[in-house]
């Protein structure tokens, strides 16, 4: 066969493969164009998704089921000392391991914090609803992140969808009352095309103040953005109608949010923290769940939490869908883990991330601990009327080291979407914390202060707080005649 034969035949063949290419991308795309639910393009409810796409509800029903056991937090076993460095803010009356996703809007509506705060507002239900879209769209943004939460938001909410209540149930007879409208189908995709989309308008504006593209995002980034919508650190702004916002100004780690939050702290009228603590008087910050930052400069960010968390599953043992039942990876590690590590055992993968959330918790535990100790010393100082710029000397580092405590300790993973990031965080926790006892050892020595006896009574009250039974009382035991609220007082 001459050269020019094989040259023709080559580029005969080449061209063949490319034409199959391009009618499998164009047929691609037509099914793509097809796909049309006949829903609404404003459907919020869950339950209208169900007979649609019936092996993905049936796994999103698995979030009924919970992987743990649901205890609260603030028990000894877990976190004890938040009762102490949350003393003065509903968290620290009740916060417990959370359940699966189709019970976070109950949970949120039943949740102590709530129920106990008259002042609650609607911005809570933001990234906990499929139905805030159309809050927004009822109410304007200007109103709808600061409607009271149990005189306006839900009477309207009641009304707008209570109907379903209840519905959302399975067969081994657990049901989410508000599961219906939980976080669900609408959160992440469009009703009727079935793509993912963004419906949080907090992380529309969180993710253009970083300048990124969001008319070029790739499906593969989009497998982590819908997650973000609500796995983020954020706050109410009340400069901008408290509506909910990311504290993204300056990057997404912990560091860059530390700067930005103090950047807004500085800003008249700007946003000072969640609370003020009632045993040392400092302004708090209160973190919330921020997975999608910590994930986004650790070692995992070139995979998307889908990936993870949601792996490919056999339902009916033929079609290959998406696990919809949101959890840990260590439920479902041949499929998450080995995709990519299929040179280790599940054994070995399984010690490697004890190991890192072991280590995770002790560290955890240790700064939340130095971190209680010196919201003490700052009560001792402010006691002792010692003198008022030293006190804010080191009610700054008391705000400081706990930002630096909470950030990865509200992180979900226990450290495993980034060890290096968390464990930075923590010592940084611990150096501020330190350099405050520090700080008000040498105040309070200054004017005859026993630091023996200020140790004994800061061990024996956080003692106290651990003994009491019932967890919602915990806090209660932080404030005593050593230790005065000296926020109200």
């Amino acid at each position: 066969m001459g050269s020019k034969t094989k040259k023709s035949l080559l580029v005969t063949m080449l061209s063949f493969l490319l034409m199959l290419v391009l009618i499998g991308c164009n047929s691609s795309e037509a099914q793509e164009e097809q796909m049309d639910t006949g829903l609404d393009p404003k459907e919020w409810n869950n339950l209208a998704f169900k007979d649609l796409f019936p092996l993905h509800w049936e796994s999103y029903l698995d979030n009924l089921e919970n992987q743990n056991e649901v205890l609260p937090k603030n028990d000894p076993s877990i976190e004890p000392m938040l009762p102490i460095v949350w003393n003065g803010f509903g968290f620290a009356v009740e916060y417990n391991l959370t359940r699966g996703h189709t019970y976070a809007f109950e949970d949120q509506m039943n949740v102590r914090r709530i129920t106990g705060n008259p002042n609650a507002v609607s911005a809570c239900m933001s990234c906990k609803t499929t139905v805030f879209p159309a809050m927004i769209e009822e109410f304007g943004p200007e109103r709808a992140y600061k409607l009271n939460y149990h005189d306006e938001a839900l009477p309207w909410l009641e009304e707008f969808a209570g109907e379903y209540k209840g519905m959302l149930k399975d067969e081994n007879g657990n049901v989410a009352e508000w599961g219906h409208a939980s976080v669900g189908c609408a959160t992440c995709h469009d009703p009727v095309t079935m793509e993912l989309r963004i419906t949080a308008a907090h992380l529309t504006d969180g993710l253009e103040r970083l300048g990124y593209d969001l008319d070029n995002v790739s499906q593969h980034d989009m497998r982590s953005l819908v997650c973000a919508q609500c796995h983020v650190e954020y706050y109410f702004d009340p400069l901008n109608n408290l509506q909910t916002t990311l504290p993204w100004g300056y990057g997404l780690t912990f560091e860059d949010q530390w700067e930005y939050s103090e950047y807004q702290a500085s800003r008249d009228g700007g946003f000072q923290g969640e609370f003020v603590s009632t045993i040392s008087n400092t302004p708090i910050l209160k973190a919330q769940h921020p997975e999608y930052e910590l994930w986004s400069y650790g070692p995992h960010q070139t995979v998307s939490c889908a990936d993870c968390h949601m792996p490919f599953e056999r339902r009916d043992g033929k079609k290959k869908v998406s696990s919809h039942r949101w959890g840990s990876p260590l439920e479902t590690m041949e499929q998450s883990c080995l995709t990519c590590h299929g040179d280790k055992s599940i054994d070995y993968l399984k010690n490697r991330v004890n190991d890192i959330q072991y280590r995770h918790k002790e560290q955890l535990l240790r700064a939340q601990d130095i971190g209680a100790t010196a919201h003490y010393y700052v009560n001792r100082m402010i006691t002792r009327g010692v003198d008022e710029a030293k006190i804010k000397e080191v009610q700054a580092l008391v705000r400081e080291g706990q930002w630096f405590w909470d950030m990865p300790a509200a992180e979900n993973s226990y450290g495993f979407h980034n060890p290096d990031g968390a464990m930075a965080s923590f010592a940084r926790s611990i150096d501020r914390s330190q350099e405050a006892i520090l700080l008000a050892t040498r105040a309070l020595m200054a004017i005859g202060e026993d630091i023996e006896e200020l140790e004994r009574q800061i061990e024996i009250t956080k003692e106290n707080v651990m003994n009491e039974p019932e967890s919602h009382k915990r806090h209660t035991h932080a404030i005593n005649e050593w230790f005065p609220n000296v926020r109200d007082n």
